[in-house]
């Protein structure tokens, strides 16, 4: 079709799609071919359209290939993820900062880690949790623990990493995420006014993902998504979640290893040497056996 287009989709309610080309935003829906072929447009999507004219509604034709997608938050073609973490109320978790490292490495996106609530804990509990993130800093994981709450230093540091990509938030329920999302992205809710304005439609109550250009990237205004369990992740390819045992893997005797009782394993040299985190081996061998207890579940074909 002469007029198709092709830009990225930045919300989704009730089967319409705005779809983004740089500043203008585009009102579509859905094709019936993309349900017959159970393809469901995410928020983040890549995707054809034929654009409407007057006050007629354009239509989403096809989507492009993803990246990446999410189910919670429902998103796709993620580039990172600004991971929260509370240092107390509620208590802070090497293991669920782990449970969701693992997530997000499955889906290749990148994660910084943000601390909150310090001004709340104790000085000895603070240290301790600071010296436990310097070990993620070493793995390649960006950390920011402000010794001041909204340090405006810190802020800009993160809204400086939001440049080119689609940055998603996540972490503990009641980890302060909404909070930090006000400090972060000041103009969010003007963002949202303005573009229910440039469509001329009011505002819906339905909760959804929506994306919004912050700071020279996109940013999904959903607190994310919060889980203790372990998603998305097999037995086998959970060592590559670790991205400190890669690195090392190729060093074990055998190609295949675990890193449980393989002989010769180069993580468990590491490991005995003190140069990966005793923790995060910890948190690897009791999600082993989390995934030996699942019972399988098998698909429909």
């Amino acid at each position: 079709m002469s007029d198709e287009l092709t830009g990225r989709i930045i919300k989704q309610i009730s089967g319409y799609y705005d779809i983004a080309v740089g500043e203008t935003v585009y009102r579509t829906r859905g094709r019936g071919s993309l349900r017959n072929n159970n393809i469901t447009p995410l928020v983040g999507d890549f995707a054809a359209f034929q654009p409407g004219h007057g006050d007629d509604e354009g239509y989403l034709l096809r989507i492009l290939p993803r990246q990446n997608a999410l189910a919670r938050p429902p998103v796709a073609n993620v580039d990172q993820a600004l991971l929260i973490t509370s240092a107390v109320e509620p208590d802070f978790s090497l293991n669920l900062l782990d449970r969701f490292l693992v997530y997000l490495e499955g889906h290749a996106i990148h994660a910084e880690i943000y601390l909150t609530k310090t001004d709340l804990a104790p000085a000895k509990l603070l240290e301790k949790i600071r010296t436990s993130l310097t070990g993620y800093q070493a793995i390649g994981y960006a950390v920011f623990a402000p010794e001041h709450v909204f340090d405006q230093a810190v802020l800009k540091q993160v809204q400086a990493s939001f440049a080119d990509k689609l940055t998603i938030f996540t972490g503990q329920t009641g980890s302060g995420k909404s909070t930090l999302i006000n400090h972060l992205v000041p103009g969010l809710d003007l963002a949202t006014a303005s573009i229910s304005r440039a469509l001329n439609r009011g505002r819906h109550t339905t909760r959804t993902t929506d994306l919004y250009p912050i700071h020279g990237g996109l940013v999904a205004d959903t607190p994310g998504f919060s889980s203790l369990g372990l998603l998305d992740v097999t037995l086998d390819d959970l060592r590559d979640r670790f991205p400190e045992f890669v690195a090392l893997a190729p060093n074990c005797k055998f190609r295949g290893c675990q890193h449980v009782s393989e002989p010769h394993c180069a993580v468990k040299a590491a490991l005995a040497a003190g140069k990966i985190m005793a923790s995060r081996y910890e948190n690897y061998l009791q999600f082993r056996e989390e995934l030996s207890g699942k019972r399988p579940v098998y698909k429909k074909k």
